[in-house]
């Protein structure tokens, strides 16, 4: 099947246009809902199951379902509806612009790209009435921008055998395992007091400094020289501090956010306990000192499972359409891939080249995204022939 840069860059320009950033990150985000309408609309000249279904107030997963005869596995391919602000560039973020073989705006590749190659995929079946064993079920899913409530309600409430998350990873490479992530407030006690009376107060961002220091220090001294041989460098950033009440007091609170990473074999667990004793080793050189962790959110690795089937399936597809197999390897990013397999389905990450993503001028590759669709829609009939 011969899927055109017409069609792809028609449907993608669509959905550029349409504001769908999710609210958990953006309080003023509009969501997926109109997003997920207009995609009910196109399909509506189907006989494709379509179901705008709610998981948060006004932000509906959109599920198109291609039913089979029953006898075999379903495939859910899974992407992501919502995006991150634009902020910065406002001005021309929902106003799709072709560079060469670039499609250039908001949600490009990250992941509307993912979405378009999924349901032209599955419409072209449709229209064509190819007989399939199993049921496809195109998951266009919100928030994983967010805290992933969409993938969540999903595997919740629907049985599915195989798996495919597209982000945009690049061809032909498929991503077997990633790194997990947790985002983490440390929060450093001090004590109040008046400016001019130092031997009554404790200064909790003096102390909080120690502790942005030895992280760093960890960082440098154990994640950066040790990378995962698939996944690459842990994770490991600040991201938000705040504290103290005036310039005339001493600060009796400070809270530092990061986002840090575990490997496979690791959980959120071994990153707290290495942070729980930079607090022990300051709390000898400062007595005064107390800290505590605050887990907002702990999100495992990815370790793929029982693709195999699916992976082969892949690899037919792709050796016909770009001319060699998938290459199995890591990441050191999360997706909505590890929610999958934790749940035992067998899960495999793909998706066209892109760059930009969350910045300025995010692109996708669009002869990329018109080989994916190809992939996509060979590896169904492989899989479910």
């Amino acid at each position: 099947m011969n899927f055109s840069r017409d069609e792809v860059v028609t449907l993608l320009s669509d959905l550029v246009k349409i504001e769908s950033v999710t609210p958990w990150l953006i309080e003023s985000g509009a969501g997926e809902r109109k997003q997920a309408e207009f995609l009910a609309d196109w399909l509506s000249d189907t006989n494709l199951e379509v179901t705008l279904d709610e998981v948060a107030d006004g932000r509906p997963n959109l599920l198109v379902r291609l039913r089979g005869n029953g006898t075999g596995p379903t495939l859910c391919i899974n992407a992501h509806a919502d995006t991150v602000g634009f902020a910065n560039w406002s001005d021309r973020a929902l106003t799709p612009k072709i560079e060469g073989d670039r499609m250039i705006g908001l949600g490009a590749a990250d992941d509307k790209a993912g979405c378009v190659s999924a349901l032209l995929a599955v419409r072209a079946l449709a229209k064509q009435n190819i007989e399939l064993s199993g049921d496809v079920l195109v998951a266009c899913v919100i928030d994983e921008e967010g805290i992933s409530i969409g993938t969540e309600h999903l595997v919740a409430n629907h049985k599915i055998d195989y798996a495919i998350v597209i982000e945009p990873t690049g061809l032909p490479i498929a991503i077997t395992e990633h790194q997990g992530f947790g985002w983490i407030d440390i929060i450093v006690h001090g004590k109040a007091a008046h400016g001019s009376a130092p031997d009554a107060g404790i200064d909790a961002i003096v102390h909080m400094a120690e502790v942005v220091k030895r992280l760093h220090e960890l960082d440098e001294r154990e994640w950066a020289p040790n990378p995962d041989p698939k996944n690459g460098r842990t994770v490991f950033h600040t991201g938000t501090i705040h504290g103290g009440t005036d310039y005339a007091t001493y600060p009796n609170r400070v809270v530092l956010g990061i986002e840090i990473g575990s490997q496979p074999g690791e959980t959120l667990d071994n990153r707290v306990s290495e942070i729980e004793q930079i607090f022990s080793d300051i709390k000898k050189d400062l007595p005064n000192f107390h800290g505590e962790v605050d887990v907002k959110l702990n999100r495992n690795p990815f370790v793929g499972a029982g693709y195999e089937p699916l992976l082969a399936a892949m690899d037919k597809a792709a050796i016909t359409v770009i001319g060699k197999p998938m290459e199995p390897r890591g990441e050191n990013s999360w997706t909505d891939a590890a929610l999958l397999q934790e749940a035992g389905i067998p899960t495999l990450l793909v998706g066209p080249a892109g760059g930009n993503y969350h910045a300025e001028d995010e692109w996708v590759s669009i002869p990329e995204v018109v080989q994916m669709t190809e992939i996509l829609y060979l590896t169904i009939v492989e899989l479910l022939k």
